[in-house]
């Protein structure tokens, strides 16, 4: 029997690998304004052949005076090959004087340096809700033991702050003493935010009127003996099971509904971001729009003189030499990108101003639907180009703060030929309750024909689904009884 062994072989495959460069370019071209911020300063510790421009936009050279955007390279031995010469080439084209162009010089209002100042001054990190829990326990006397377990159940919170364990199943996972365990949950309720480490909502709900002196009142017997009644929202029925009228029961759940259902939620990731649009669209008084793109976090950057200076003199070390080169076309790539961003954030933002004209005048309701590959042909770019552009970016319009996205949508055609976007069709069926009797809710079928009336021929199931995604309670749970 033949011996088995290794074999080799020769294959030849095609991948697709993307240069350092390119994914740079492509992380820059994703960026929201303050991720951006940080991944150029984080170039600017790597890179020494790259400078910040200071805010005045004016950049000092050793004498004290402006550089002269005229001046020659200094002089000494120039022993460069031809790249040597196509770089200096380069420089002497697009980085002299960086101070001379827009990008470098414009100088921020008083308004802007205000606005810029009093962000940094509010900028501060979000404070998770164990950290928040923990700065509790280390004011509260207990022993090492007690610490353990209050320890135990604040990590085994999800994130609306409710144990999805009985204590009896925490103490025997963390190996804990039963008694200990229920000691550190009877403390934790008492802690802020009120109601949380309760099992479940209904107990969240009852210990924040508890805490509030109010465990005797309508709305905690409710909370308490008919809670299934409340969630359906059965007014009659709950008046006759407390002997009240429909009225005393209203006041009730309005006092429920200002409790936190949630507690732990306002401690979440994604509720307490800093959103910083990186463009704006506005009409001026003359009734003209403009487009400004956001710069007031994005260091202005150019080449160090200083740097171009070593290479010019041609006397440093060929391994130097190299390193500055290299670190000199990573620097020019990183501003090229930066510049290339801009630009097609900008040029997005004029064909969204041209395609959803509507939107800007009258709002919401005139969104008319648009894919990415319609401003992809326009602006001659790849679609997925568009995707990266718009991922992420929030636009300042006359009508509030959107994501780009979001005039990205699929749309319908109505009675009369006209595309209509499917958020103007959610704008619609969110109006069309709005103005419902609460007495007698529009059902499902009863909105299908609302909207067939307006020219938008919709499916029942598409409103329901439209209903459900803007968060629309069902009919029979928007009913409110007299």
């Amino acid at each position: 029997m033949p011996e088995q062994g290794f074999q080799q072989l020769q294959k030849q495959t095609q991948s697709l690998v993307l240069a350092p460069q390119l994914r740079q370019s492509l992380k820059i071209l994703q960026a929201p304004a303050m991720e951006l911020r940080s991944s150029i300063l984080e170039e600017l510790q790597i890179n020494p052949t790259l400078e910040e421009l200071p805010m005045e936009g004016v950049s000092l050279d050793d004498t004290g005076e402006a550089p002269d955007s005229n001046e020659s390279e200094p002089d000494g031995e120039m022993d460069f090959e031809k790249e040597d010469y196509e770089l200096l080439n380069r420089m002497d084209e697009d980085w002299r004087d960086d101070i001379g162009s827009d990008y470098a010089v414009r100088t921020p209002s008083s308004d802007e340096e205000e606005r810029r100042k009093h962000f940094f001054d509010s900028f501060v990190g979000e404070v998770s809700l164990q950290e928040h829990l923990l700065s509790q326990a280390d004011l509260s006397e207990m022993d090492a033991l007690d610490r353990k377990s209050l320890e135990y159940l604040i990590g085994s919170l999800d994130r609306e702050g409710f144990l999805n364990e009985d204590v009896e199943n925490i103490a025997l996972l963390g190996d804990l003493p039963l008694n200990k365990v229920k000691k550190a949950r009877e403390l934790l309720l008492t802690f802020d935010p009120v109601g949380i480490g309760a099992v479940d909502r209904q107990e969240c709900l009852l210990v924040q009127l508890e805490l509030s002196g109010k465990e005797k009142s309508l709305a905690a017997r409710i909370l308490r003996e008919e809670y299934a009644l409340l969630l359906r929202r059965r007014i009659p029925e709950l008046a006759r099971k407390f002997g009240v009228d429909a009225d005393t029961i209203h006041r009730a759940l309005g006092e429920i509904a200002n409790l936190d259902p949630a507690p732990g939620r306002r401690f979440a990731e994604d509720n307490n971001r800093v959103i910083v649009p990186d463009v704006k669209i506005f009409k001026d008084e003359e009734e003209e729009w403009h487009i400004i793109l956001n710069n007031d976090y994005i260091p202005r950057l150019r080449i160090s003189r200083v740097y171009k200076d070593l290479i010019a003199q041609g006397k440093l070390p060929r391994k130097e030499k190299e390193y500055l080169r290299e670190k000199i076309r990573s620097g020019r790539f990183l501003m090229n990108s930066i510049e290339q961003r801009q630009q097609t954030v900008e040029r997005i933002a004029w064909q969204l101003l041209e395609l959803q004209k509507p939107f800007f005048e009258d709002g919401v309701s005139k969104l008319r639907p648009l894919t990415m590959n319609q401003v992809a042909e326009i602006i001659g770019v790849h679609e997925t180009t568009v995707s990266r552009a718009i991922a992420n970016k929030y636009i300042d319009t006359p009508h509030g703060i959107f994501e780009l996205k979001y005039f990205f949508t699929a749309g319908y055609l109505t009675e009369d030929g006209q595309s209509v976007s499917n958020r103007s069709i959610k704008d619609t069926i969110q109006q069309i309750v709005e103005g419902e009797d609460s007495a007698k809710p529009y059902s499902d079928q009863a909105i299908v024909e609302i909207l067939k009336e307006k020219g938008f021929k919709i499916a029942r199931r598409t409103v329901a689904k439209y209903r459900d995604e803007l968060g629309i309670l069902p009919t029979n749970l928007r009913r409110a009884y007299q």
